[in-house]
Protein backbone atom coordinates (compact mmCIF):
# COMPACT_ATOMS: atom_id res chain seq x y z
CA UNK A 1 0.00 0.00 0.00
CA UNK A 2 1.32 3.44 -0.95
CA UNK A 3 0.58 6.81 0.66
CA UNK A 4 -2.16 8.88 -0.97
CA UNK A 5 0.31 11.43 -2.28
CA UNK A 6 -2.18 13.80 -3.88
CA UNK A 7 -3.95 14.35 -0.56
CA UNK A 8 -1.47 13.61 2.19
CA UNK A 9 2.08 14.12 0.94
CA UNK A 10 2.09 17.89 1.29
CA UNK A 11 0.56 17.58 4.73
CA UNK A 12 3.34 15.17 5.68
CA UNK A 13 6.04 17.53 4.41
CA UNK A 14 4.51 20.45 6.24
CA UNK A 15 4.34 18.43 9.42
CA UNK A 16 7.93 17.31 8.87
CA UNK A 17 9.11 20.90 8.50
CA UNK A 18 7.62 21.52 11.91
CA UNK A 19 9.84 18.76 13.22
CA UNK A 20 13.09 19.76 11.61
CA UNK A 21 12.72 23.48 12.20
CA UNK A 22 12.25 22.95 15.94
CA UNK A 23 14.23 21.04 18.52
CA UNK A 24 14.22 19.99 22.12
CA UNK A 25 15.57 22.61 24.43
CA UNK A 26 14.45 24.65 27.38
CA UNK A 27 16.88 25.96 30.00
CA UNK A 28 16.21 27.29 33.48
CA UNK A 29 19.38 29.39 33.57
CA UNK A 30 22.95 29.46 32.30
CA UNK A 31 24.26 28.17 35.61
CA UNK A 32 23.16 24.67 36.60
CA UNK A 33 24.59 21.71 38.45
CA UNK A 34 27.07 19.60 36.51
CA UNK A 35 24.65 16.67 36.65
CA UNK A 36 22.15 18.73 34.66
CA UNK A 37 24.39 19.12 31.62
CA UNK A 38 22.00 17.30 29.31
CA UNK A 39 19.21 19.46 30.67
CA UNK A 40 21.29 22.46 29.73
CA UNK A 41 22.03 21.12 26.29
CA UNK A 42 18.98 19.18 25.20
CA UNK A 43 16.28 19.41 27.75
CA UNK A 44 13.89 16.95 26.18
CA UNK A 45 13.18 15.18 22.92
CA UNK A 46 9.61 15.58 21.71
CA UNK A 47 10.42 14.50 18.23
CA UNK A 48 6.85 14.36 17.01
CA UNK A 49 6.19 17.82 18.37
CA UNK A 50 9.61 19.04 19.51
CA UNK A 51 10.47 21.89 21.78
CA UNK A 52 12.61 24.64 20.39
CA UNK A 53 16.30 24.44 19.75
CA UNK A 54 16.42 28.14 20.53
CA UNK A 55 16.97 27.98 24.26
CA UNK A 56 20.14 25.93 24.19
CA UNK A 57 21.65 28.11 21.49
CA UNK A 58 20.82 31.23 23.47
CA UNK A 59 22.31 30.00 26.74
CA UNK A 60 25.87 29.26 25.63
CA UNK A 61 28.42 31.45 23.91
CA UNK A 62 30.09 28.40 22.38
CA UNK A 63 28.77 24.94 21.61
CA UNK A 64 29.79 22.12 19.31
CA UNK A 65 27.80 18.90 19.53
CA UNK A 66 26.08 16.05 17.71
CA UNK A 67 22.63 14.85 18.71
CA UNK A 68 21.18 11.51 17.59
CA UNK A 69 17.57 10.57 18.23
CA UNK A 70 14.87 8.02 17.44
CA UNK A 71 11.14 8.55 17.92
CA UNK A 72 8.13 6.22 17.69
CA UNK A 73 4.49 7.14 17.02
CA UNK A 74 1.82 4.59 17.87
CA UNK A 75 -0.30 5.75 14.91
CA UNK A 76 0.05 7.95 11.84
CA UNK A 77 -2.13 10.94 10.98
CA UNK A 78 -1.76 13.75 8.43
CA UNK A 79 -2.65 17.18 9.80
CA UNK A 80 -4.79 15.27 12.27
CA UNK A 81 -6.68 13.35 9.60
CA UNK A 82 -7.07 9.59 9.65
CA UNK A 83 -5.55 7.98 6.56
CA UNK A 84 -7.72 4.84 7.05
CA UNK A 85 -4.55 2.88 7.84
CA UNK A 86 -3.55 2.12 11.43
CA UNK A 87 0.23 2.01 11.47
CA UNK A 88 3.16 3.15 13.58
CA UNK A 89 6.04 5.20 12.24
CA UNK A 90 9.69 5.67 13.21
CA UNK A 91 11.73 8.85 12.79
CA UNK A 92 15.54 8.64 13.15
CA UNK A 93 17.66 11.79 13.04
CA UNK A 94 21.25 12.90 13.50
CA UNK A 95 22.13 16.59 13.73
CA UNK A 96 25.20 18.78 14.22
CA UNK A 97 25.08 22.22 15.87
CA UNK A 98 27.84 24.81 16.08
CA UNK A 99 28.02 28.16 17.87
CA UNK A 100 28.51 29.90 14.52
CA UNK A 101 24.74 29.58 14.25
CA UNK A 102 24.78 27.07 11.42
CA UNK A 103 23.49 23.51 11.75
CA UNK A 104 22.94 20.48 9.54
CA UNK A 105 20.80 17.37 9.99
CA UNK A 106 19.75 14.22 8.16
CA UNK A 107 16.59 12.29 8.97
CA UNK A 108 13.77 10.23 7.50
CA UNK A 109 10.48 8.42 8.10
CA UNK A 110 9.70 4.68 8.22
CA UNK A 111 6.08 3.46 8.02
CA UNK A 112 4.81 0.11 9.24
CA UNK A 113 2.47 -0.59 6.29
CA UNK A 114 3.08 1.88 3.45
CA UNK A 115 5.18 0.58 0.56
CA UNK A 116 7.98 1.55 0.35
CA UNK A 117 8.28 1.50 4.12
CA UNK A 118 11.07 4.09 4.08
CA UNK A 119 9.16 7.06 2.67
CA UNK A 120 11.83 9.74 2.35
CA UNK A 121 15.18 11.06 3.53
CA UNK A 122 15.78 14.76 4.03
CA UNK A 123 18.89 16.86 4.50
CA UNK A 124 18.53 20.25 6.20
CA UNK A 125 20.82 23.26 6.53
CA UNK A 126 19.89 26.03 8.95
CA UNK A 127 20.97 29.21 10.68
CA UNK A 128 19.83 30.52 14.08
CA UNK A 129 20.38 33.77 16.02
CA UNK A 130 18.81 36.03 18.65
CA UNK A 131 17.72 39.65 18.90
CA UNK A 132 18.64 41.86 21.85
CA UNK A 133 20.89 41.36 24.88
CA UNK A 134 18.29 39.42 26.85
CA UNK A 135 17.82 36.98 23.97
CA UNK A 136 14.07 36.90 24.41
CA UNK A 137 13.54 37.13 20.65
CA UNK A 138 15.05 34.68 18.19
CA UNK A 139 14.88 33.84 14.52
CA UNK A 140 15.99 31.07 12.20
CA UNK A 141 16.15 30.30 8.49
CA UNK A 142 16.72 27.02 6.71
CA UNK A 143 16.62 24.97 3.55
CA UNK A 144 15.56 21.32 3.26
CA UNK A 145 15.96 18.86 0.38
CA UNK A 146 13.66 15.82 0.31
CA UNK A 147 14.54 12.53 -1.42
CA UNK A 148 11.51 10.25 -1.87
CA UNK A 149 11.84 6.50 -2.20
CA UNK A 150 9.08 6.33 -4.83
CA UNK A 151 10.34 9.28 -6.87
CA UNK A 152 7.55 11.66 -5.90
CA UNK A 153 8.67 15.16 -6.95
CA UNK A 154 5.84 17.63 -6.27
CA UNK A 155 7.56 19.14 -3.18
CA UNK A 156 11.24 18.28 -3.05
CA UNK A 157 12.54 21.55 -1.59
CA UNK A 158 11.58 23.82 1.27
CA UNK A 159 12.70 27.25 2.44
CA UNK A 160 11.45 28.20 5.89
CA UNK A 161 11.86 31.05 8.35
CA UNK A 162 10.74 31.45 11.96
CA UNK A 163 10.62 34.06 14.69
CA UNK A 164 9.92 33.47 18.37
CA UNK A 165 9.52 35.13 21.75
CA UNK A 166 9.63 33.78 25.33
CA UNK A 167 9.63 35.11 28.89
CA UNK A 168 12.74 35.74 30.99
CA UNK A 169 12.35 32.55 33.02
CA UNK A 170 12.03 30.53 29.79
CA UNK A 171 8.87 28.88 31.10
CA UNK A 172 6.56 30.25 28.39
CA UNK A 173 7.20 30.75 24.70
CA UNK A 174 5.67 30.92 21.25
CA UNK A 175 7.00 30.81 17.72
CA UNK A 176 5.68 31.33 14.20
CA UNK A 177 7.08 29.48 11.19
CA UNK A 178 6.51 30.13 7.50
CA UNK A 179 7.50 27.64 4.79
CA UNK A 180 7.60 27.73 1.00
CA UNK A 181 7.65 24.28 -0.61
CA UNK A 182 8.49 23.74 -4.24
CA UNK A 183 9.36 21.11 -6.84
CA UNK A 184 7.07 20.36 -9.75
CA UNK A 185 4.42 22.12 -7.64
CA UNK A 186 4.53 24.83 -4.97
CA UNK A 187 2.72 25.60 -1.72
CA UNK A 188 2.89 27.67 1.48
CA UNK A 189 2.42 26.83 5.15
CA UNK A 190 2.18 28.67 8.48
CA UNK A 191 2.71 26.93 11.82
CA UNK A 192 2.45 28.45 15.28
CA UNK A 193 3.63 26.76 18.46
CA UNK A 194 3.07 27.83 22.05
CA UNK A 195 4.47 25.97 25.03
CA UNK A 196 4.93 25.96 28.79
CA UNK A 197 7.73 24.30 30.78
CA UNK A 198 7.09 22.92 34.26
CA UNK A 199 9.89 21.29 36.27
CA UNK A 200 8.48 18.37 38.29
CA UNK A 201 11.75 17.14 39.82
CA UNK A 202 15.38 18.23 39.64
CA UNK A 203 18.12 16.06 41.14
CA UNK A 204 21.90 16.03 40.80
CA UNK A 205 21.84 13.53 37.93
CA UNK A 206 18.46 14.00 36.22
CA UNK A 207 15.54 16.34 35.69
CA UNK A 208 11.87 15.57 34.95
CA UNK A 209 9.65 18.09 33.19
CA UNK A 210 6.15 18.44 31.80
CA UNK A 211 5.87 20.62 28.69
CA UNK A 212 2.36 21.01 27.26
CA UNK A 213 2.24 22.52 23.78
CA UNK A 214 -0.39 23.80 21.37
CA UNK A 215 0.41 23.71 17.64
CA UNK A 216 -1.68 25.26 14.87
CA UNK A 217 -1.17 24.39 11.19
CA UNK A 218 -2.44 26.64 8.38
CA UNK A 219 -1.49 25.41 4.92
CA UNK A 220 -2.18 25.56 1.24
CA UNK A 221 -3.72 22.32 0.03
CA UNK A 222 -5.20 20.87 -3.15
CA UNK A 223 -8.65 19.38 -2.63
CA UNK A 224 -10.08 16.88 -5.14
CA UNK A 225 -13.88 17.16 -5.47
CA UNK A 226 -15.77 14.38 -7.26
CA UNK A 227 -18.59 15.40 -9.58
CA UNK A 228 -20.98 12.93 -11.21
CA UNK A 229 -22.08 13.73 -14.77
CA UNK A 230 -24.91 11.87 -16.48
CA UNK A 231 -25.25 11.96 -20.25
CA UNK A 232 -27.47 9.71 -22.34
CA UNK A 233 -28.10 7.48 -19.34
CA UNK A 234 -24.41 6.98 -18.50
CA UNK A 235 -22.88 8.38 -15.33
CA UNK A 236 -19.19 9.29 -15.20
CA UNK A 237 -17.04 10.74 -12.41
CA UNK A 238 -15.09 13.93 -12.95
CA UNK A 239 -12.63 15.43 -10.45
CA UNK A 240 -12.29 19.16 -9.92
CA UNK A 241 -9.18 20.34 -8.08
CA UNK A 242 -9.32 23.45 -5.87
CA UNK A 243 -6.41 25.13 -4.08
CA UNK A 244 -7.24 26.39 -0.60
CA UNK A 245 -5.31 28.09 2.22
CA UNK A 246 -6.97 27.31 5.52
CA UNK A 247 -6.61 26.15 9.11
CA UNK A 248 -6.11 22.37 8.92
CA UNK A 249 -5.31 21.19 12.43
CA UNK A 250 -4.82 22.19 16.05
CA UNK A 251 -2.77 19.77 18.11
CA UNK A 252 -2.32 19.46 21.88
CA UNK A 253 0.84 17.70 23.06
CA UNK A 254 1.22 16.40 26.62
CA UNK A 255 4.84 15.21 27.00
CA UNK A 256 6.69 14.01 30.08
CA UNK A 257 10.48 14.12 29.76
CA UNK A 258 13.43 12.69 31.66
CA UNK A 259 16.92 14.08 30.96
CA UNK A 260 20.23 12.82 32.30
CA UNK A 261 23.74 14.01 31.48
CA UNK A 262 23.80 12.46 28.01
CA UNK A 263 20.49 10.68 27.52
CA UNK A 264 17.09 12.14 26.88
CA UNK A 265 13.77 10.25 27.15
CA UNK A 266 10.22 11.33 26.42
CA UNK A 267 6.75 9.81 26.67
CA UNK A 268 3.78 11.80 25.45
CA UNK A 269 0.20 11.75 24.29
CA UNK A 270 -0.95 13.88 21.35
CA UNK A 271 -4.51 14.96 20.49
CA UNK A 272 -5.44 16.33 17.05
CA UNK A 273 -8.46 18.55 16.40
CA UNK A 274 -8.62 18.66 12.58
CA UNK A 275 -10.92 21.20 10.94
CA UNK A 276 -12.83 20.17 7.79
CA UNK A 277 -12.21 22.18 4.64
CA UNK A 278 -14.31 22.46 1.48
CA UNK A 279 -16.66 19.46 1.33
CA UNK A 280 -14.93 17.37 3.97
CA UNK A 281 -17.30 15.80 6.49
CA UNK A 282 -17.03 16.60 10.20
CA UNK A 283 -13.74 15.20 11.49
CA UNK A 284 -13.38 13.48 14.84
CA UNK A 285 -10.39 14.17 17.12
CA UNK A 286 -7.52 11.71 16.79
CA UNK A 287 -4.82 10.74 19.26
CA UNK A 288 -1.64 8.73 19.59
CA UNK A 289 1.24 8.02 21.95
CA UNK A 290 4.84 8.88 21.15
CA UNK A 291 8.08 7.63 22.68
CA UNK A 292 11.50 9.11 21.95
CA UNK A 293 15.12 8.68 23.00
CA UNK A 294 18.09 10.91 22.25
CA UNK A 295 21.83 10.94 22.95
CA UNK A 296 24.15 13.95 22.94
CA UNK A 297 27.84 13.92 22.02
CA UNK A 298 29.69 17.01 23.19
CA UNK A 299 32.55 17.43 20.71
CA UNK A 300 34.30 19.93 23.01
CA UNK A 301 34.28 17.60 26.00
CA UNK A 302 37.90 16.89 26.91
CA UNK A 303 37.06 13.94 29.15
Amino acid sequence: MKPRHSIFKFELIGFWLLLISAATFDLQSQVQKEGDSIDLLLDDLLFNEQQFIDDILDSFNTYNFIYASLSFDSNTFFTGRDADVDQFNLVPQIAYYNSSGFNVSISGVYYEIYDPHWDFTNISLGYYNTIGKKKLFNYNAGYTRFFYSDGWDAFTNSVDIGIGIRNKKLTLGTKLYGSYLFGTDQAFQLVSRSYASLTLSRQSNFVIKFKPQVNIVIAQQTIALEQLNTQMGQTTAEYVYNDIFDLLNTQLNLPLTLATRSWDFELGYNINFPLPVENEPNLDPTGYFNVAVGYLIDLDNKK
